[in-house]
């Protein structure tokens, strides 16, 4: 789990052929790269002042890392002391990648909402889909997680009634289910923010014109999401509830905000979600950026959208979590 000072990126492999243990391998390397100081010119450097650190949570049948983002004390001058004591709100965070990924290449988003909002940011280092891990453990993470922090408030300096969930691509996917199954347990959820989400594992997931369009980019393309989708939805299990598309959902949940790049295979499961979220009853913003790539909130040092797209979630979010 430490941050690598030099590591080269592995070389891409052939997506179709993967073998299991390849699997294994190519992520392992490429999460040591993208923990590395040297991805910093990439994923972007922390914001100032904010202290990150990482955690176990021991959750039922296994122990979880988490990535935490504290903002800096506030100043003991009356309103600002007085706020700090009432407890932050909770913005819980799902990475990207799937079978691969880390926390980590989410620290300069993360950092900048805690120190800007400001809240706590618990980012899930949750189980990677693989042929041991299918999507239902990685969504369970995501709900373990914040059921755990949202019943411990006290411990974690929270306002419980102060939450949000924040996801991109298959993160954005578990933040849909988690702010579905708040619903329907009846947990506070004040907002969710889902970024080139991932909401359709069921046979029609590829039969969207976003997909045929943009088959083949540099941040993610076909053969990666088939495998994705293999290895996430085994034989025999039911997809359905794992689409938050296609998922039977309560009316009214959290008011949503769903951003789309527009040069991405998944734009259309955002914008369909959007409407579905409409439809339902839950107030729904899409907002899509033209000519930005999937991933691109991740990649602030190569994709000028991105600094645009965060403040945009801090505006949002800043609005639904306030006091």
């Amino acid at each position: 789990m430490s941050e690598v000072t030099t590591i080269e990126r592995p070389a891409e492999p052939n997506w179709s052929e993967l073998t299991a243990e390849e699997l294994v391998a190519y992520r392992e390397a490429e999460n040591r790269f993208r923990a590395s100081d040297a991805a910093r010119a990439i994923t972007g450097e922390p914001e100032a002042g904010v202290t990150i650190e990482w955690r176990t949570l021991a959750l039922p049948g296994r122990d979880l890392p988490v990535r935490v983002y504290r903002p800096a004390p506030p100043e003991h001058d009356g309103r600002r002391g007085q706020d700090a004591g009432a407890g932050l709100p909770l913005v819980l965070h799902v990475h990207g990648g799937g079978f691969v990924g880390t926390a980590v290449q989410s620290d300069w988003v993360n950092s900048g909402l805690a120190g800007r909002l400001p809240a706590v940011v618990v980012s899930v280092e949750h189980r990677l889909v693989d042929e041991a891990n299918p999507l239902a453990v990685a969504v369970d993470d995501g709900w373990d997680v914040y059921r755990h922090v949202v019943r411990d408030a006290a411990e974690w300096g929270i306002d419980p009634a102060r939450t949000a969930v924040l996801g991109e691509s298959c993160g954005g996917l578990i933040c849909a289910l988690v702010a579905i199954r708040a619903a329907e347990a009846g947990l506070p959820l004040r907002a969710q923010v889902l970024v080139n989400p991932a909401v359709d594992v069921t046979d029609t997931m590829f039969e969207h014109d976003s997909m045929r369009e943009y088959a083949r980019t540099p941040t993610l393309a076909l053969p990666v999401l088939h495998l994705i989708r293999r290895l996430g939805v085994p034989a025999g299990t039911d997809p359905r509830p794992l689409s938050p598309l296609h998922a039977d959902t309560p009316g009214g949940l959290a008011p949503a905000l769903v951003v789309v790049p527009t040069r991405d295979p998944l734009a259309d499961h955002g914008r369909r979600y959007a409407e579905r979220l409409h439809t339902t009853g839950t107030p729904a913003r899409l907002s899509e950026y033209p000519e930005a790539g999937h991933a691109f909130l991740s990649l602030p040092g190569l994709v000028p959208q991105a600094e645009p797209a965060r403040a945009e979630i801090l505006g949002f979010l800043g609005a639904s979590l306030s006091a």
